[in-house]
């Protein structure tokens, strides 16, 4: 695996454009391939997590090449002749479980050694309910009659509510789900767009199966927030930035780092607004904030953060006072243990951090120093090191840097590319 050294530049500044919204893409060739008629699909991220949903959908028979998707309905997916790979993506297992579990063959869903350790009963428990022959381990899925619920969610997670929606598709009946608090919508958005029969509510949405009408929609898919945080991060904390950043999406279900940032100190600002493909999108432009505070999270907020937990950590570790980002026992649950992964990371480059069960405890601020540290195989945790390198004195050496693919496979040409010396 590789590793990247990284150094604290004279001046951040420049444009970038950055992926494709890695959420927006998986659910736009998911539902374009099984609706009727062909779609261009520009802007789709080419990290390995969209990448493993488009190979599994070619499995099922879908008709794909670059930049389009023909669907011919629900009913034309067709076995596929061996499990299905999502490789590191929690995104396509928990989404396709949920599309194939009313299918009239049975499936099996396979992921590598990360994957198979995350937990898919949240998305097998609810299926089961339905009807559905749901089996965790390798999960299997399939080849029983699907018929709605009516189900609560203890958590409040869009890929959750995504896999009982496809599942609703193929179900006799309604199939709602509510939520404890407002998840992201990008499903919901995509399905009224494509003519699903959706009624939609405050942390409740419901859809009327079974349905196979589904009318192909061409998609402009925006940069990615979750991208975008790294860089707004890094252009508030360091002494001398200037950072544009092109057509990033605006979903409010996504922005709630802005909220922080806004709390923090930072100094940024947005272009108009525009919509394309149901999905709000704009410019942003961001600078070396001129006064900072610490970060105190609001009950709830980390759900609406989960992504951008950990760069938030390397703010907190710059800010001066205690910083307690807590609420988010979630990450410990992803491609890594999130939240050690970080405290290790910071530990050694010099912050006064704090392990707690479901977040950080962070006394700010620190000098940093450069030092080895290692990604643990996450893209996230390696990206946001990344971010503390470009604030730290010295050299920072990331173990495992190309992890980054996941998601973001420019980050280190971008990062190189803003970097003035």
């Amino acid at each position: 695996m590789s590793t990247v050294s990284v150094r604290s530049p004279r001046r951040l500044a420049g444009t970038l454009r950055l992926p494709g919204d890695k959420s927006i893409s998986h659910r736009a060739l998911i539902l374009n391939a099984i609706a009727h008629g062909r779609a261009q699909l520009r802007g789709l991220s080419q990290g390995a997590d969209v990448a493993s949903t488009a190979g599994c959908l070619r499995a099922l028979g879908a008709e794909m090449g670059e930049g389009w998707v023909k669907g011919r309905g629900l009913a034309a997916l067709r076995p596929a002749p061996g499990p299905l790979d999502c490789g590191n993506s929690g995104t396509t297992m928990r989404l396709l479980a949920g599309l194939l579990a009313g299918r009239p063959f049975p499936s099996t869903l396979i992921g590598d050694d990360s994957l198979s350790r995350r937990p898919m009963d949240r998305v097998v428990v609810p299926l089961r309910q339905m009807g559905a022959a749901a089996d965790q381990g390798s999960l299997r899925v399939g080849g029983r009659p699907l018929r709605g619920i009516r189900y609560a969610s203890p958590v409040a997670s869009a890929q959750v509510k995504s896999a009982l929606l496809l599942a609703g598709l193929s179900a006799e009946g309604r199939t709602e789900i509510t939520e404890p608090a407002h998840s992201r919508d990008h499903s919901e958005r995509m399905l009224a767009a494509l003519g699903a029969p959706l009624d939609v509510a405050p942390r409740r949405v419901a859809i009327d199966g079974p349905f196979d009408a589904l009318q192909a929609r061409d998609v402009e898919v925006p940069g990615d927030f979750s991208a975008a945080a790294f860089w707004l991060v890094a252009a508030s904390l360091h002494p001398e930035a200037e950072l544009r950043l092109l057509s990033v999406g605006q979903n409010p279900t996504r922005t709630a780092l802005l909220d922080v940032l806004r709390r923090m100190g930072a100094t940024f600002s947005l272009s108009a607004e525009q919509e394309v493909s149901g999905e709000p999108f704009a410019d942003m432009e961001i600078s070396t904030a001129a006064q900072l505070r610490p970060i105190q999270l609001q009950p709830n907020e980390a759900a609406y953060l989960i992504d951008e937990l950990p760069v938030l950590a390397v703010a907190a570790s710059l800010l001066p006072g205690t910083s307690r980002l807590t609420g988010a026992a979630e990450l410990r649950l992803k491609e890594s243990d999130r939240i050690a992964a970080m405290a290790e990371g910071l530990d050694r480059l010099g912050v006064d951090v704090r392990e707690l069960a479901d977040g950080w405890e962070i006394i700010g601020p620190a000098c940093l120093r450069g030092a080895r540290v290692s990604s643990h195989g996450d893209h996230r945790v390696a990206m946001a090191l990344a971010v503390a390198a470009l604030l730290a004195e010295g050299e920072t050496e990331i173990e495992s840097a190309d992890c980054v693919d996941i998601s973001y496979p420019n980050f280190w040409q971008d990062l190189e590319r803003v970097c003035v010396s």
